[in-house]
């Protein structure tokens, strides 16, 4: 939905909000049946959402539909069109929802005015203004107002003036054209323009009214009232009801295409609106719930709400309705109206016989419950002891020990319990998986105080190696850096132990450069801060952690991006601490093909080194949005560092530089990481540089392009001549390099050629 403001003068109006005393439609508030998809958000504060409505892509069935939950600076939240600042206060599954729509206002001060405005409203596809709930209203003792705009193919236009001489002509909740008038708007309305002014500027009636309103409001929510004539100085918005379709069609035309068919629910049927196009879908008589779900009408228990049976009858509910019956063995008759059922002469029965089947019934019972509770007891027993045996297992007593030495603080790693993240993971549902790897899965979960985590169901721990898992946990909870996903704590209680991170909202870096719209979307300079950002992370780990961590898994699908697409370093689940007094480790080769040190893999000996080169090829992934390995590609271009290394030799790098980031602002940079890609990608660990360097180089690139060199005045013509293309379109960069750099001049050794105007 789009509300938009005709001048800049409105924007100071924009300060109060006016809220009329209503309540959400009853159909909403008190439903016992799903309203919303599975996972789908179905309330803002109090606010229900049913679909076709949904708060993401996957929630809503057209854009039409779009709504956003805004809790920011809102208590209770609340609920808006799309990405509009249109309010939505309720939502009908009858076809109907209701909105606060801008006040049009004119108002004269000292005989100029400086207050006016002419408020828009511009629904979206398949809604229209209800032309029956809805009055066009002006409020003023010298105006007149106009209401204008489009109908569903062409332009209306309507309007009333309100007019008094003094505060006495006014009536109290009239509005018949003295101080207020009214008039209703034409069906079929999607675009609403307001419009109000005054005949002589209120100089007649300046002692007691300089402005006048006029807005388009529910007519049972707006009363006229003498003191209108000042109070609606602030309020700033007014409800109104809008009406909504499906599609534009009727229902024969909707029933002809079963894949685009709204009515999706069995025991629901289709009908047309009486105000707008195309049309709704509704539950049959007997059923209620949402038609626009699969399975969403649900049949009602009359027995349970409203039915006709007489005072001693039993009712049955049925698919859709309900019977009445008599019990035999009492009544007669068939159970419906007031006089239903008859009483019969009561029967003699041997209450002996009755009195033994009572007690025998009620002993057998007893014996149940007390098998059920004892069996409950030695299921609690089974499951406390099979926890404590994985706790031990999995180094519990270790861990409490090491946190036991440690003086108590929030950096403290967390402790959690197995049934605490079962149900934030509704038990590891499939549902709740955002990924997978070589190492686990990680899970979607809501704690009990509401904190959505990351929780990762590891492989299970090698038991020689329980010693070093345990240390790595309580390493991990203590880095503290913005680039790195926060560890809050673990759980020992299972056969596989379980890692808790903050959740991180905007998907892997894989994600971004290996999707076509996400990749048009993520420029050169994000790509560039991301790279830094995580080098300086890798630095930090290597160089500044209290016990230097390799990572031994650097790709993109462990760089995560939050809202704000800021790198978060995570899956530590391959990574080595390295004692301080060594520089390699001998370790069985681990890490993900394609990303994998060549020297590594030859010599079983981990070094910082072996991050630099991973990191090398992350690098050529940003420039390049290839994959590490694509099998469905020519031989030579399965392996992108082998691909990368062949064309830079060639002096063709350019045929696989992404065109999404190719610009004539930024080859300089491209060809700067390029080289440094290069140089992580050495053979030999020794020819790499550290990580540290790696991240200096990187940030100078970012300092750098803040100053571009083409902003340089430069006289000199000859001076001028050596810092443009003197190659028919092509520039080396080397040594000569005009970006500005705070890092080492060792990775400036090999020339890379890039076109200067973007090539392609």
């Amino acid at each position: 939905m789009v509300f938009e403001k005709l001048n800049n003068m409105q924007a100071s109006m924009l300060l109060i909000m006016f809220i009329l005393a209503s309540s959400p439609t009853v159909l909403l508030s008190s439903q016992n049946f799903p309203l919303a998809k599975l996972n789908c958000e179905d309330r803002c504060g109090d606010i229900r959402i049913p679909f076709p409505f949904g708060t993401t892509e996957e929630c809503y069935t057209h854009k039409s539909f779009w709504v956003t939950c805004n809790d920011t600076g809102f208590n209770p939240p609340k609920l808006f069109g799309g990405n509009t600042s249109v309010e939505i206060t309720d939502i009908s599954l009858d076809g109907q929802i209701k909105l606060q729509l801008f006040i049009a206002k004119n108002c004269y001060y000292n005989g100029k005015s400086n207050i006016s405005n002419n408020p828009l409203l511009q629904l979206p596809k398949y809604f229209t203004v209800n032309n029956t709930a809805n009055r066009f209203t002006i409020v003023g003792c010298d105006a007149y107002g106009f209401v204008s705009g489009r109908r569903i193919n062409r332009n209306f236009t309507t309007g009333c003036t309100a007019m008094c001489s003094s505060e006495a002509d006014l009536t109290e909740g009239e509005c018949d054209g003295v101080g207020c008038c009214q008039t209703t708007i034409p069906k079929d309305v999607w675009q609403v323009r307001i419009q109000v002014r005054s005949y002589s500027n209120y100089t007649n009636v300046w002692d007691f009214n300089n402005c006048s309103y006029a807005f388009v409001v529910e007519k049972d929510s707006f009363n006229f009232s003498k003191a209108n004539l000042t109070n609606l100085s602030n309020v700033l918005k007014l409800p109104s009801v809008v009406d909504w379709a499906i599609g534009n069609g009727t229902c024969e035309e909707a029933k002809s295409n079963a894949t685009t068919y709204a009515c999706v629910s069995a025991n629901s049927d289709c009908y047309k609106p009486t105000n707008g196009y195309g049309y709704r879908c509704r539950c049959e008589e007997g059923f209620e719930g949402n038609p626009y779900l699969d399975h969403g009408c649900i049949d009602i228990n009359e027995c349970e709400t409203q039915n006709n049976c007489s005072k001693h009858a039993l009712c049955r509910n049925t698919q859709g309705n309900y019977t009445c019956y008599c019990d035999p063995e009492k009544f007669d008759g068939d159970g419906r109206g007031e006089h239903g059922c008859n009483e019969k002469a009561p029967k003699k029965h041997n209450m002996k016989i009755a009195y033994i089947l009572i007690g025998v019934a009620s002993g057998i019972i007893a014996l149940l419950l007390a098998i059920i509770v004892v069996y409950l007891e030695l299921k609690r027993r089974s499951q406390n002891k099979r926890k404590r045996k994985f706790f031990l297992q999995n180094g519990g007593h270790m861990l409490q020990e090491k946190l036991a030495r440690r003086e108590a603080s929030p950096e403290m790693v967390e402790i959690f319990s197995s049934s605490d993240l079962e149900k934030a993971t509704k038990n590891f549902h499939d549902s709740m998986i955002i990924g997978q790897g070589g190492f686990g899965t990680v899970y979607r979960g809501v704690l009990a105080d509401r904190r959505t985590v990351a929780i990762k169901k590891s492989i299970k721990v090698d038991p020689t190696q329980i010693e070093q898992f345990i240390n790595e946990v309580v390493v991990l909870s203590q880095i503290n850096h913005r680039n790195v996903v926060i560890l809050l704590g673990c759980c020992l209680e299972t056969d596989a132990p379980l890692l808790v991170y903050e959740f991180i909202t905007n998907g892997t870096l894989s994600s971004h450069l290996h999707n076509e719209a996400k990749a048009r979307a993520l420029d050169w300079n994000t790509r560039l801060k991301i790279a830094a950002e995580t080098a300086g992370v890798l630095s930090y780990l290597h160089s500044s952690a209290a016990t230097p961590i390799i990572h031994r898994d650097v790709k993109p699908d462990n760089i995560l991006l939050d809202h704000n697409f800021t790198a978060k370093v995570a899956d530590f689940g391959a990574s080595k601490l390295v004692p301080i007094d060594l520089t390699q480790l001998s370790t069985m080769v681990q890490g993900t093909f394609g990303y994998l040190d060549p020297e590594y893999m030859q010599t079983n000996q981990l070094t910082e080194k072996s991050d630099v080169y991973s990191f090398g090829v992350v690098l050529l992934q940003l420039v390049t949005g290839r994959r590490a390995l694509s099998f469905d590609r020519p031989v030579e271009e399965k392996s992108l560092a082998n691909y990368f290394l062949s064309l830079l030799k060639q002096d063709l790098l350019l045929e696989i530089i992404d065109d999404n980031i190719v610009g004539l602002g930024n080859m300089e940079q491209i060809s700067a990481v390029c080289k440094l890609a290069k140089e992580c990608l050495n053979v030999r660990g020794e020819d790499r540089p550290s990580m540290k360097e790696v991240a200096m180089e990187l940030e100078g690139l970012i300092l750098g392009g803040k100053h571009s060199w083409a902003t340089i005045n430069v006289e000199n013509e000859e001076e001028k001549e050596s810092l443009l293309p003197n190659d028919g379109g092509m520039s080396h960069f080397g040594n000569g390099d005009m970006s500005s750099s705070v890092g080492y001049d060792s990775i400036n050794r090999d020339h890379i050629i890039l076109p200067m105007d973007g090539g392609r």
